[in-house]
């Protein structure tokens, strides 16, 4: 607001480009400060609870694709969260949806972008 006004100052507002730009930058910090409460009205927050070995959101999964694949872990979080650069793979993932609500050991066949796998459960924290 502080910006507008000052640009409001220099004059012709026709012309001005501080006005323009200062007017564009409030329009994008209004718009995200909705997405944000947006977000929070949203959430939900999830409890952690005394089964360890069943897949949900929250809880970090360790699998293997079958036969002779590597391990890899990820945090299953909600998609405003996933980043799986970190470890974090969103609920609505093609690889999360394939293992909700699945426990150690067992093995399934998750159907990726990249084609089929199959994965064997190693571990839920």
């Amino acid at each position: 607001m502080k910006r507008i006004k000052i640009a409001r100052d220099f004059g012709d507002l026709s012309e001005n480009s501080e006005y323009d730009a200062a007017k564009d930058e409030q329009a994008f910090v209004e718009a995200r400060i909705q997405q944000l409460e947006q977000m929070i009205r949203n959430s939900v927050i999830i409890e952690d609870d005394e089964t360890t070995d069943v897949v949900k959101i929250g809880k970090s999964v360790t699998f293997k694709e079958l036969p002779d694949g590597e391990e890899e872990t990820y945090q299953i979080v909600g998609s405003a969260e996933s980043n799986p650069f970190e470890g974090k793979i969103s609920n609505d993932s093609p690889m999360a949806k394939g293992l909700i609500g699945l426990s150690v050991g067992e093995e399934v066949s998750v159907s990726t972008p990249g084609g089929d796998i199959r994965v064997k459960i190693l571990a839920v924290k």
